[in-house]
């Protein structure tokens, strides 16, 4: 199937759901839904790095607080529509990534990944001690209740983070079944073998930082609006690097459906839990289910579905 043809199909699913979700007439199903659509475009853009080449992130919180305090930085300054803002997030992140990826990425498994994490634990204490964006005490965001021709204000975002999840899925397919995503494999599976064949290893890396740096900015971009007061403890919430990495290996690394259908079976089931039993389980529910899958089924969702399918057809 060329993108073209996806992308028409992936709009015309977003509005059906769109559509769908307005039926319901509860507006706590765009919230709930607002929050699992957010973690399919953080699965995705984590995968890209993750996944696709091999380079586990745990700073997936660093870049999803750049879009967000980004958000609220130009709010301040110099008011802006939450497209603009989403799009100018997506360029300080992808910036941020690029600049991440040329001081580590000459590291390689643990030391990587800990130097990911590092960086978060920077950009966490720049925030703090940044007055400007409301530093320890966080900042307020005043948004409309409704907007012109749509609704509420819930649902203005709701149908732009479906927007980035079509934009995400598309560009994480598309990175998949191309020239670069066969130089991310290759990494992924041998990167010295990849290095003798002449794969110019250091630049596909640095694309694969900027492009997952960039996405998860722009799944952070709208969230002040969603939230309505940013602090940091919030935009650099632990849940947000733990599920950025359970999700895709729940659901499948080496192709763009895993981290899709692991965000929407993990982001729905912390959903139900925190309404039937407490928020406070969400991270217990990842962890039970991440153990769980490593053992049964190291490959995820995807992997498991291909085995059977491997197997029925001997």
């Amino acid at each position: 199937m060329r993108t073209r043809v996806f992308l028409l199909i992936s709009i015309a699913v977003a509005a059906v759901v769109f559509f769908g979700a307005r039926m319901v007439n509860n507006d706590y199903v765009f919230f709930a839904g607002y929050t699992v659509l957010q973690f399919i475009v953080l699965a995705t853009a984590w995968n890209i790095l993750g996944g696709y080449t091999g380079y586990v992130n745990f700073g997936s919180a660093a870049f999803f607080a750049m879009g967000a305090y980004t958000t609220v930085f130009f709010h301040k300054a110099f008011p802006m529509p939450i497209p603009i803002l989403i799009a100018i997030g997506d360029v300080v992140s992808g910036i941020v990534g690029l600049g991440m990826g040329y001081l580590t990425l000459r590291l390689r498994g643990a030391f990587f990944a800990i130097a990911t994490l590092a960086l978060a634990v920077v950009l966490q204490t720049l925030v703090v001690n940044w007055d400007y964006v409301g530093g320890s005490r966080g900042a307020y965001i005043i948004r409309p209740n409704e907007i012109a021709w749509i609704g509420p204000y819930i649902q203005y975002l709701f149908l732009l983070m479906l927007a980035l999840v079509v934009m995400s899925i598309t560009i994480a397919r598309w990175i998949e079944r191309s020239q670069l995503g066969y130089g991310f494999a290759t990494i992924r599976d041998d990167e010295l073998a990849a290095e003798a064949s002449g794969v110019p290893t250091l630049r596909l890396k640095l694309v694969a930082t900027t492009i997952s740096g960039a996405l998860m900015g722009m799944a952070g971009a709208p969230f002040p609006y969603y939230i309505g007061y940013l602090q940091p403890s919030s935009a650099f919430g632990l849940e947000y690097a733990v599920n950025s990495i359970a999700m895709p290996m729940i659901g499948g690394t080496t192709s763009w459906v895993g981290p899709l259908i692991g965000a929407i079976l993990l982001g729905s089931l912390q959903q139900i839990a925190t309404v039937t039993i407490s928020s406070a389980v969400n991270l217990l529910i990842v962890g039970l289910l991440l153990v769980a899958f490593v053992i049964i089924a190291p490959n995820g969702i995807v992997g498991l579905v291909q085995s059977w399918v491997r197997r029925r057809e001997k």
